[in-house]
């Protein structure tokens, strides 16, 4: 009796070790999620260049661009906002491409009245369709830049801005400081403004070359804490050789009852008969989250299901619903970590990139939707999902579809990572006997543990 009891009281320490090592691994990938380094996307950032391109009697004018740098982040609508505190007393006379918010007091100016005379301006994009003495190039997109790796010609912003009461030469003129971005909301946090070499342009017709007067660059990285205090997205996931569906877990984004989410704990039922004053309250714009009411309460899931099984190859569906009813997803994307991505044979509907940031690993995709098709994700209702499929050819040396091994290791969505299931509710195999026993059996060897002491002990 005593060996037994000792036995079952090994096997149980060994399984809660496993339990123990598990959770903190997944706390360790929670963690690091929340960093702004991003092991996908490890150089990724928002670098904004000012060039002096013009002395002026009392200051200089200089063409500001943003170049995102982010492989799969990119900023929607209503677009980016940048701000900065000036050095000294300096203001904006004029500015092309872009605007600042509020003027501030200009009082002391007469006749010539600048654009802004605020210490620390906050600058927005132009609308598309501004009139064309008004821009500049890779201005007036309304704030909207893309990805690097989704659209690289469409991931600069640039405006033009006439400073004055700065100084005119490079050893006067005092960069701004304390700059801040918002894409649309926040997330970014910016470093300090360093002068840099001077950029160079080459004419149009490649036989000239001038540069800058003068070049300072300032670099912004991204961190999903700082941007929500709650995810955003999850997965659910299901197969053909498993009737279970494993849903987002319970919870992921928020619960229906707190205050803490996407949605504040609101949520509004699809069959609601007030659903439309609800979504779009008369006279009122309103950005905040109104997600549909359910377990999981994110605003996105990402749904991915083993299809089929061919001799040679096999097939994966892969739906996104969005669940916010005040959100339209524009040039969305999505990044999935899945070691078969190296052999992608196929893929319908979507866009596809591979994303390599590591020498000789090729695991991670970048999915779009295909331009005029179903690049647009509508807010949650009937047409708000996009669906694709994937097809895999199979590496003998690596294929299974043991231990979850079909399913993907991690998913992005719009750049913020989403919340998986736990592994121990991942569909199985039916006549798999090597599932995890730590949430299925613990209890079940706890009661023998405890009737082993009982007996040993009578």
């Amino acid at each position: 009796m005593e060996s037994s009891s000792l036995l079952l009281t090994g096997s149980v320490s060994k399984i809660t070790t496993f339990t123990i090592l598990i959770v903190f691994l997944l706390s360790s990938s929670t963690f690091t999620s929340t960093e702004a380094y991003d092991a996908l996307d490890p150089n990724g950032n928002i670098t904004i260049k000012w060039d002096v391109i013009q002395w002026t009697p009392d200051g200089y004018v200089a063409v500001v661009t943003m170049y995102n740098f982010q492989q799969y982040r990119h900023i929607q609508s209503p677009g980016w906002t940048l701000g900065w505190t000036w050095a000294k007393k300096e203001v904006i006379w004029s500015m092309m491409g872009s605007q600042t918010t509020e003027q501030g007091d200009c009082s002391k100016f007469k006749g010539n009245i600048p654009h802004c005379c605020k210490k620390d301006p906050t600058v927005v994009d132009l609308l598309p369709g501004t009139p064309y003495n008004q821009q500049i190039a890779n201005c007036c997109k309304g704030g909207v830049i893309s990805s690097w790796a989704q659209d690289p010609a469409n991931a600069v912003s640039s405006f033009q801005v006439s400073v004055g009461a700065a100084g005119t030469t490079n050893k006067t003129v005092r960069v701004p400081k304390n700059f801040t971005l918002r894409a649309p909301g926040p997330g970014y946090t910016c470093g300090p403004a360093k002068i840099v070499k001077s950029t160079k342009f080459i004419s149009a017709d490649q036989r000239r070359i001038t540069q800058a007067l003068m070049t300072w660059n300032v670099t912004c990285t991204y961190s999903q804490f700082l941007a929500q205090k709650t995810p955003t997205c999850c997965v659910s996931l299901s197969s053909f050789y498993n009737d279970t569906i494993v849903s987002c877990p319970t919870c992921a984004c928020g619960c229906q009852n707190s205050t803490k989410g996407p949605g504040s704990g609101t949520c509004v039922h699809p069959d609601s008969p007030h659903l439309a004053s609800v979504v779009s309250p008369p006279g009122k714009s309103d950005n905040t989250p109104l997600v549909q009411c359910t377990s999981h309460m994110c605003p996105i899931r990402v749904h991915w299901h083993v299809k089929l099984n061919y001799k040679e190859y096999w097939r994966v569906k892969v739906t996104i619903t969005n669940f916010n009813y005040r959100m339209n997803y524009s040039l969305w994307n999505m990044v999935v970590q899945h070691p078969n991505f190296d052999n992608l044979t196929k893929i319908f509907s979507f866009n596809y990139k591979p994303l390599t940031p590591y020498e000789g690993l090729n695991d991670t995709a970048m999915l779009w939707g295909l331009k005029f098709y179903n690049d647009f994700l509508s807010q949650a209702g009937p047409l708000g999902n996009v669906q694709s499929e994937l097809l895999f050819r199979k590496d003998k040396s690596t294929f299974t579809f043991d231990k979850g091994w079909a399913f993907p290791r991690r998913i992005y969505f719009n750049g913020d990572n989403c919340v998986m299931p736990p592994p121990d509710a991942y569909p199985w195999l039916p006549n798999d006997s090597s599932r995890p026993v730590i949430s299925l059996l613990l209890p079940v060897m706890t009661f023998f543990v405890s009737m082993a002491f009982l007996f040993a002990h009578l």
